[in-house]
């Protein structure tokens, strides 16, 4: 089945990625280090947050989670200033870009060199507590992470390797047994989401579009966009049918594909999965 999504924002963002539902729509405009929001009107508000913000899941005691250039960082949902973790590391050569949190309630967080550089990035997991674990390594661009409905398996994208990973999942264990699950024929794949009957969803560098994969890795459905880069997707809405997809006009000429960098959307018939929160 193929669909069309519809923008409904102007083209407000330079790198928008990560976008979230917590009662609305919530979404980064990366590389500015702003935090975006979706009014019921249809405004947007924007937070700046730092430097960089590249992924957010709400946290259980109100407020966010971030994961910000060089690690974490903390919004207790008060107004207050952002709380920032300790820097994971020093170097300005790589940076946070895309995560989630698991059924156990730690966020997850995976990183990328500017510089594209093969194996210089890793997956990261933060505890409610605070510490913080090196989960994988000698990735290259560390991208969309998810969980299936029941928690037992985790979707994962390097983007470099052109496919999405799978890997089992225990509160003791962590994540195991990374195995290929589905090879993406056109662009790259970036963000994904999982819908609420087990399909991930992916959104498509290169490749104008949002692919849905089923539980057993077959290409179910197709919505195209009218720009190449589009970098994540998310569900949301009251219902949460509504399929929301974040898009990005880095390093395209200023007269190219008027519409990149704005949020577009469509409602696919398929329910997506409430968000996972962090327990910190």
């Amino acid at each position: 089945m193929t669909g069309r999504a519809e923008q409904i924002t102007a083209p407000i963002a330079y790198h928008a990625e990560g976008p979230v539902w917590v009662d609305e729509l919530h979404w980064v405009d990366m590389l500015a280090g702003d935090v975006l929001s979706l009014g019921p009107d249809g405004t947007v508000g924007r937070r700046h947050v730092g430097n960089v913000v590249a992924a957010l899941r709400p946290r259980a005691s109100g407020g966010f989670v971030y994961a910000v250039e060089r690690g974490f960082a903390l919004d207790d949902g008060t107004g207050t200033p952002v709380r920032m973790l300790p820097e994971l590391w020093a170097t300005d050569a790589k940076r946070m870009n895309e995560g989630g949190c698991d059924p156990d309630g730690r966020f997850y967080c995976g990183s990328m060199a500017y510089a594209l550089t093969p194996g210089a990035a890793s997956l990261y997991r933060l505890d409610p507590d605070g510490r913080v674990t090196t989960v994988l390594d000698d990735l290259t661009i560390s991208n969309g992470l998810e969980w299936s409905p029941d928690g037992r398996l985790a979707y994962y994208v390097d983007t470099a390797t052109g496919r999405i990973d799978v890997m089992d999942y225990d509160g003791d264990r962590g994540l195991t047994n990374r195995r290929p699950f589905a090879t993406v024929e056109t662009g790259s794949p970036d963000g994904l989401t999982v819908d609420a009957e087990g399909g991930i969803w992916v959104a498509l560098w290169g490749g104008s579009a949002v692919h849905r994969f089923a539980p057993d890795g077959a290409l179910s459905e197709v919505i195209e966009l009218p720009v190449t880069q589009v970098t994540a997707c998310s569900f949301g809405g009251a219902n949460l049918d509504e399929l929301f997809i974040t898009t990005s006009r880095q390093g395209l000429p200023a007269s190219a594909e008027p519409s990149a960098g704005a949020l577009f959307h469509c409602q696919p018939g398929i329910a997506g999965l409430p968000v996972r929160r962090f327990a910190g």
